[in-house]
């Protein structure tokens, strides 16, 4: 991984709808964190970090995300249903890193 580095994705917002989604890692500070924002994509602003943090069973990772949803007060309606989602992929995510390296994360 390094700056710069661009990743594109095809995400479903929702049943049936796709999108490309393209983001650019931004920011690198090994091994402390590193931040992708989206330079293409189904939100009008994402920014994400993920920070590193040394921990006595191994590594904590803690992830902090902005975003603001595209279609303003229209957009606002599906903030719900959006932060739901979120919670579901982060989830999904512990439990993925958690499976793999069998250490309970927090």
């Amino acid at each position: 991984m390094y700056e710069g580095l661009i990743i594109t994705y095809t995400v479903t917002p929702f049943v049936g709808i796709k999108a490309n989604w393209v983001t650019e890692i931004s920011h690198i500070q090994e091994p402390r964190f590193f931040v992708d924002e989206q330079r293409l994509g189904p939100y009008r602003l994402w920014h994400h970090q993920h920070f590193f943090k040394e921990h006595p069973t191994g590594t904590e990772m803690t992830d902090l995300v902005h975003y603001a949803l595209p279609f303003g007060v229209a957009g606002s309606l599906f903030a719900p249903i959006v932060k739901h989602r979120l919670a579901k992929i982060f989830s999904y995510r512990r439990k993925v890193l958690t499976d793999l390296f069998r250490v309970p994360l927090k």
